[in-house]
């Protein structure tokens, strides 16, 4: 089945095969006359980057581009790409890529107009309120996977170099103004890259949904789109080119992200210091840690995990919930634990030192202390 839709929340979304042609005409929606395009390495140099150039460049948009992102970009990524917009004297960005090549391409248009250090706009309190939000560069995203959901978030995640730690940057004016999901873009990712970038999704409308804050309207959609991820993301994987697979992934992606303003848990938290310090791939990590992170909450969330167990169709309550994830990894390729992707346990001291610090921690269901994480971490190698 063919898939096209327009949506205008939480922006205007332009979904459907082949829409990546719609992408000149998005820049110029949002007053772009000259635009960088911002992606990651491995991206750099493939035809659908080509194929999106030409697009622009066909439209006298210009040809420039920029990909010196790392997998964890961090704030020397920031600081060239600030530079190459700059110097090339650019009206806006093209965010064009995974999470990475999103949330630094988001990031590059937020600090280019800025005097004042990125780690002022941490999402702390009204850190946001800093920025001169008249300076700020309109943004057209374009992912390429389906997991992060950068692309209708009001922020991005940016690693310091110096002390490996993630930082969450925030500000309304991170979302996009325009965001075309065009699953052909996603059918050439490998069947690793396509596990993990959908147990991203899976988490984050996991850790919405098992949130204790109020706020249903996310709580239905974090819902929906776990049902999604579990028809769709095994087929996607299966198939790569099952473009109603990977339609449905994309659509599942942006749930997540737009449901986690419900908040997140203790599965990110862990997984931030593990990515900033390993560079490990981020929604992986997420798939690792699951299993144990949903143990630890049991106690508060077994209710509401049999409720979505059975809106899923999947028997046996919190058990049968946790069964089917574990075979959901299986399915996938996901390591067993930490030790299986390489770490090793001699840094949980300063892992969970971290890990109590993010702001992920604060939406967990069960509040977390230094013990009780150095023993969760313990859980999941």
């Amino acid at each position: 089945m063919n898939i096209v839709a327009n949506w205008s929340y939480p922006t205007a979304v332009k979904l459907g095969r082949g829409r990546i042609k719609e992408l000149a005409e998005a820049c110029k929606t949002l007053g772009i006359k000259k635009p960088l395009l911002v992606t990651d390495r491995g991206l750099a140099n493939m035809a659908i980057t080509a194929h999106a150039l030409d697009v622009l460049e066909e439209a006298g948009l210009g040809r420039a581009i920029f990909a010196d992102v790392d997998p964890n970009p961090n704030e020397i990524n920031m600081e060239a790409g600030v530079k190459a917009y700059r110097d090339g004297g650019h009206d806006g960005v093209v965010a064009f890529g995974g999470g990475s090549g999103l949330d630094l391409g988001k990031t590059i248009a937020f600090m280019a107009g800025q005097t004042r250090p990125v780690w002022d706009f941490e999402d702390i309190g009204d850190w946001w309120t800093r920025a001169d939000a008249s300076k700020i560069a309109p943004i057209v995203a374009v992912p390429t996977t389906a997991g992060t959901g950068s692309e209708v978030g009001r922020a991005s995640v940016i690693t310091n170099s110096q002390t490996h730690v993630k930082k969450i940057i925030f500000h309304p004016k991170l979302l996009p103004g325009v965001v075309i999901c065009d699953p052909e873009l996603t059918v050439g990712m490998p069947k690793v890259i396509t596990a993990g970038t959908g147990m991203d999704a899976f988490a984050h409308c996991l850790e919405a949904y098992s949130s204790p804050f109020f706020h249903p309207m996310s709580a239905g959609v974090a819902l929906e789109g776990l049902r999604l991820v579990k028809e769709f993301l095994p087929r996607a994987y299966k198939d790569g080119t099952d473009i109603e697979a990977r339609t449905n992934m994309m659509a599942a992606a942006a749930m997540g992200a737009v449901a986690f303003q419900k908040g997140l848990g203790a599965i990110h938290s862990l997984s931030h210091p593990i990515g900033a310090v390993y560079n490990t791939h981020h929604g992986m990590t997420n798939a690792v840690v699951m299993p144990a992170v949903l143990c630890f909450n049991r106690p508060a969330i077994e209710d509401k995990i049999a409720r979505a167990a059975a809106y899923l169709g999947i028997s046996g309550g919190f058990d049968g919930f946790y069964d089917y994830v574990l075979e959901l990894r299986k399915e996938l390729g996901v390591p067993d634990n930490l030790t299986a992707m390489g770490i090793k346990p001699d840094r949980i001291d300063e892992l969970a030192a971290e890990a109590i610090k993010d702001p992920s921690c604060g939406g967990n269901p069960v509040p977390m202390t230094l013990e009780n994480t150095r023993k969760l971490f313990e859980d999941c190698f």
